[in-house]
């Protein structure tokens, strides 16, 4: 536990001061809170030059003199009294009980509360919150707030209504399997449950709220809703429940519906339940309205019923060791018949020494009482004989009770053991049949609503006192107790009904064998009517609780807004209650209500809350394995290990109940996943999903590290550079376009561009540069990411994007760049010396390079080609970049749809002026129906014709269509053009170099000058500061010198001389040589070409002496003349791809 020292700092002066919006008083050493309040604090500026000026004006007295070291950092950096006082005043998200006590106290005339601030549940954001005279923070405590909600939900309806059957169909030791499959799931799911609500504090919202922040807003969203869901068809369940209880153990004759055809009386029956369960809804919803006080005053009514009624079964077992309670059961042969407006088990009876018949004669006998009328073959064949429906714990009846007897719908409940002849005979409705097919895995889906109360106190956690203490301690609880009703072999309910119950009584759903009556409430002491009043009060409990924490649990996820259509729900009453969440509470359990069977709504509810125990673990193990630095929960006895474990029962859980079920859950969570995300839930809660990405990209990133990547995975991982203008706008979209086309979405693409500037003075510029490219980015749909580096020379910032992009294996090996179109007309040099040393950079980085000519005509994602052809001119092989963009080149496709005009322009897709809609075409394939034609050059000594057999041969192991074409080029005399063409081009070099250094000359002349006048004003002036003297001299000295002028001055006769040679000139050789190669290819491939989509060809390299650079760019124009779209390509240095599988 840290130790935390606090050291006041004494203060002679008395008076007051200002703290947090709250004035204090001094009285020496003593600090008492005034009378007054302020409302709203604030940091003003000191206005004197110094601090310890004694003329403060009202309320600058913020700046402690003992903090100025820190006086300009007090707006983002608050002192440690002022967030201490914070999170002391700090609140939940308030919604529940304490509301509807103030609003009444407001109500009778009390003083209304005054408002301060108060630190919220996240972000460090203030509200405000009332004063602590009358605290608005909830006051509910474990037991009222998380224990007895628990408890009621999981002592509800199917303990009472269907464990019996569960027990009598599945057998003793199939039920105890099933039990405890369930139970360890939901105790596992608290435990991670408990670890994570100790985790720092949980507003209202409960378990969503756990998920959410630890799985981020897509599967805190999904699992939310589903869990909400759940609980709201629970409502449904235990309000089905509470209805059957009381239509048929409690008042039958209240039944609205009735038929005499014993083939109609379920539809009959499903009917009143659907009236009955509608009016309870509204009636529950109505005290869930008025408020939840009234239902936590119900509470302990209900759970006080639940503990005598627990307490009348285990009184009634024990009982029946001695004296058993007497339930008489009528058996025909090894059928069991219901008593139902049955007055005697018997076939015939004595009446004043005369035998005659009774009722149960005329039901088999077609309605006759005569001893002689034709009756049923297996009523004649079989004795009746009356059972004890209890015959207690001493009678051995749990040997037959433990194993299983899975029944067919309509199937006659029997007795095994009980003599029968075997006779078949025909269906009769006196019989008790089976309601439904049973089966292991529907078994577990029915029982599981029983032990989902765990969730029932975290979701409201918003009117919890302390959510961290109360969460896990109440929750545990529960479920210890529960388990010790449900599990321990000794004093289980399920051993106990195995032990104590017959077999058919058990699987008597209905209790029809003993009378209508209850079947658990046969064997309570000392009425069955304290298990019938008990589960009825049970039912209702649980009932309300569902419809108390439903509305509160929906509402939390309208009020995060990651689902916009249900912002609408986070509004409510002005006291905070969700009256709007209620409403589509109760229309959701409405339906549940109308599909009116107990066993279909309990397997629905069993998805959902299995869904939402998945991820709770899923979220605990997430979080343990990560170690995240806020990861450090209070409640201590949980590993990750039990968190997979719990995981693991969840979803086999999920498929051994029902697995159509267990799909639609996950497709419907999955559908709010993915709307989530489409919507954009621009929510970062520091989630474990971010986390678990860092780790997995780490990892990635090491395996990455351990070597290169081999031939067969090698992928143009892109560095697109981009040129910005003054405004910051991109000037080449285009480049972007045909980088995203080149992807197909696939690898890692960085965008980078420079900056010209001091980055201490730029950052601003170039954050706003880096939104700009972003947003251009994600209009082209181009994933990748976005690098603004700012230099002093633009060259240098390229030389830094190219060496320090990237991390570990993730770095990129192809350079994506424009051609420098007006490099002719400028005469600023800097333009193709850039991008001659960019080309030398990446040449010396043993990267890619693509150079795009003539950008602007390349296509847009909007423009698909129909026909066509690339064109790739393969002169020297340079590790195979050339035959694979082409295939690359032709993956790609717009996957978008159209959209309306108001949704396009709400995605600014739409230009008004114009009228354009800016949109991709669905589906468009941008080169996709162009052709692939590989041409190759042959000189005087190769045989073209195996040239062209060899290179089809190649590209039919490499995979590639593409058609086949070798041109031949015969050693040929240098033209007059080229001729020509060399000279003009030295001629314009040399030019250009003379005047660049008369311009030079000039500006010299201007900075001797200056020099000049700076020394005679620094040597008459003098300085204050003998270092910057000395540094100025020393600058100027390197500036200009005396020598240095007389060099230039001997220059002007050179520079004249200069241009006056430039007609005497002739062209070196080598240039000649190269210009002429450069002539004869453009002529081949404009030949062939002209009408080519796009032209891929090799770039030459740079010179190795810089001196020819301007030349090397006159070459690449040569080369490249005629040409509409151009592709430059540079390979690496290394083969990018195989022949190989």
């Amino acid at each position: 536990m840290p130790q935390f020292i606090v050291t006041k700092v004494e203060d002679d002066e008395e008076g007051e001061v200002e703290e947090n919006g709250q004035k204090r008083c001094s009285t020496g050493q003593i600090w008492n809170p005034c009378e007054t309040t302020v409302s709203d604090p604030g940091h003003k500026k000191d206005p004197h030059a110094y601090l310890n000026n004694t003329n403060y004006e009202d309320g600058d007295e913020f700046f402690d003199k003992n903090l100025a070291l820190f006086e300009e950092e007090m707006d983002t950096r608050p002192k440690v009294s002022s967030l201490l006082n914070r999170m002391a005043n700090y609140t939940n998200l308030t919604q529940g009980a304490r509301e509807h006590e103030e609003a009444e106290n407001n109500s009778l005339g009390k003083k209304k509360p005054t408002k301060v601030r108060s630190w919220t549940a996240e972000d460090g954001i203030m509200v405000d919150k009332k004063e602590c005279g009358q605290p608005e923070t909830p006051q509910m405590g474990t037991f009222m707030g998380v224990y007895l909600p628990c408890l009621q939900n999981i002592f509800g309806v199917i303990l009472f209504l269907r464990l019996t059957w569960v027990v009598g169909t599945a057998g003793v030791m199939q039920a105890l399997a099933i039990v405890s499959i369930c139970c360890s799931c939901t105790l596992l799911t608290a435990i991670s449950m408990s670890a994570i609500a100790t985790n720092g504090v949980v507003p209202a919202g409960g378990s969503y709220f756990m998920i959410s922040r630890a799985l981020g807003p897509e599967f805190g969203g999904a699992v939310g809703l589903c869990f909400y869901l759940g609980t709201t068809f629970a409502a449904a369940m235990y309000i089905l429940g509470a209805i059957e209880i009381f239509l048929m153990y409690i008042a039958p004759e209240a039944a609205i519906f009735h038929s005499s055809d014993p083939l109609k009386l379920p539809a009959a029956m499903l009917n009143n339940m659907r009236v009955y369960g509608s009016a309870f809804l509204v009636l529950m919803v109505l005290v869930v309205f008025v408020g939840v006080r009234y239902v936590n005053k119900f509470a302990s009514l209900f759970l006080a019923c639940v503990i005598v009624s627990i307490l009348a079964i285990y009184a009634g077992a024990i009982k029946s060791s001695f004296a058993p309670p007497s339930f008489p059961v009528c058996m025909l042969g090894n059928r069991s018949l219901s008593q139902h407006k049955l007055g005697i088990c018997a076939k015939t009876e004595e009446r004043d020494n005369i035998t005659v018949t009774t009722p149960l004669w005329s039901i088999f006998c077609n309605k006759s009482m005569q001893l002689n009328a034709s009756c049923d073959e297996y009523f004649l064949h079989n004795n009746v004989t009356i059972i004890e429906g209890i015959p207690g714990l001493a009678s051995g009846v749990i040997n037959e009770n433990l194993w299983s007897t899975y029944l067919i719908k309509g199937e006659i409940i029997e007795k095994p053991s009980l003599h029968s002849a075997d006779v078949l005979g025909a269906l009769n409705s006196q019989y008790v049949l089976a309601d439904i097919t049973t089966s292991f895995t529907l078994l577990v889906g029915i029982f599981f609503p029983s032990v989902t109360g765990i969730m029932a106190g975290s979701n409201r956690s918003g009117d919890l006192k302390d959510a961290q203490k109360s969460i896990p301690f109440g929750t545990i609880v529960a479920i210890v107790t529960t388990s010790f009703v449900c599990i321990l072999p000794d004093l289980s309910n399920v051993v106990l009904f195995g032990a104590c119950i017959e077999g058919v009584v058990l699987r008597d759903k209905f209790g029809d064998t003993v009378k209508g009556t209850l079947v658990v409430g046969s064997l309570s002491w000392p009425s069955p009517w304290v298990i019938v009043i008990g589960s009825f009060f049970s039912t209702c409990g649980a009932g309300l609780q569902s419809l108390t924490g439903a509305p509160r649990l929906l509402q939390a996820i309208a009020k995060d807004n990651i689902i916009p259509f249900l912002r609408v729900f986070g509004h409510g009453k002005a006291n905070g209650e969700p009256t709007w969440a209620l409403l589509l509470t109760a229309g959701i359990a409405e339906l549940g209500i109308l599909i009116a069977s107990l066993d279909m709504v309990a397997p629905i509810l069993s998805m959902f809350f299995l869904m939402c125990y998945l991820f709770v673990n899923l979220a605990c193990a997430l979080q343990t394995l990560l170690r995240t630095p806020n990861w450090r929960p209070r409640f201590r006895y949980y590993h990750w290990a039990l968190s997979f474990m719990g995981m693991t029962i969840c979803v086999a859980l999920m498929f051994i109940s029902s697995w159509y079920y267990a799909i639609v859950a996950m497709v419907i969570a999955g559908m709010i996943y993915k709307y989530i995300e489409y919507q954009g839930a621009e929510k970062e809660w520091g989630d474990g999903i971010r986390g678990l990405s860092l780790s997995a990209a780490r990892f990635a990133l090491l395996r990455l590290e351990e070597g290169p990547p081999h031939t067969k995975n090698w992928r143009p991982q892109l560095l697109v550079l981009l040129k910005l203008d003054e405004d910051l706008h991109v000037k080449h979209p285009h480049l972007l376009t045909f980088a995203s086309q080149l992807k197909a979405g696939k690898g890692l693409t960085i965008v980078g561009s420079v900056m010209v500037g001091n980055f201490l003075e730029c950052y601003s510029e170039a954050l706003a540069a880096e939104q700009t490219i972003k947003h251009l980015m994600e209009a082209e749909r181009v994933k990748g990411f976005c690098q603004i580096v700012v230099a002093a020379k633009v060259r240098e910032g390229i030389s830094h994007l190219i060496q320090s992009c990237g991390l570990g294996g993730m770095k990129h090996n192809t350079v994506v760049m424009g051609w420098p179109n007006a490099w002719r007309q400028s005469e600023d040099a800097r333009a193709w010396k850039t991008f001659i040393g960019t080309v030398r950079v990446t040449t010396a980085g043993r990267l890619a390079l693509l150079v795009a000519k003539n950008v602007a005509f390349f296509p847009s994602n909007a423009e698909p080609f129909s026909e066509g052809n690339i064109d790739v001119w393969w002169i020297v092989h340079d590790g195979g970049m050339l035959m694979l963009l082409p295939f690359l080149i032709k993956q790609h496709k717009v996957l978008e749809q159209w959209v309306g005009v108001m949704g396009a322009a709400a995605q600014g897709k739409v230009d008004w002026q114009t009228g354009l809609l800016t949109l991709p075409v669905p589906n468009s394939k941008v080169w996709r129906k162009c052709k692939i034609r590989i041409f190759t050059v042959a000189q005087l000594e190769d045989n073209s014709i195996q040239m062209k057999k060899d290179l089809a041969t190649f590209l039919y192991h490499l995979r590639i269509e593409a058609e086949v074409e070798v041109v031949e080029m015969h050693d040929s005399d240098i033209s007059a053009y080229t001729y020509e063409r060399t000279l003009m081009m030295e001629q314009r070099s040399q030019m250009l170099r003379q005047m660049r250094l008369s311009k030079t000359e000039r500006d010299r002349e201007a900075q001797l000058v200056k020099d000049r006048n700076s020394m005679l004003r620094l040597t008459s002036i003098g300085s204050d500061d003998d270092e910057e003297t000395e540094t100025y001299q020393e600058k100027v000295h390197m500036t200009w010198t005396k020598d240095k002028y007389l060099a230039s001055r001997g220059y002007k006769p050179k520079t004249l001389e200069g241009f006056q040679d430039l007609l005497n000139m002739r062209p070196d050789q080598s240039n000649v040589r190269r210009m002429h190669t450069a002539v004869k290819l453009n002529e081949v491939i404009v030949n062939k070409s002209h009408e080519a989509k796009l032209v891929l060809l090799n770039m030459p390299g740079p010179p190795r002496n810089p001196e020819g650079d301007e030349n090397y760019m006159e070459f690449l124009e040569v080369l490249t003349e005629g040409l509409e779209r151009v592709l430059l390509v540079r390979g690496g240095g290394s083969e990018v791809i195989t022949i190989y599988s």
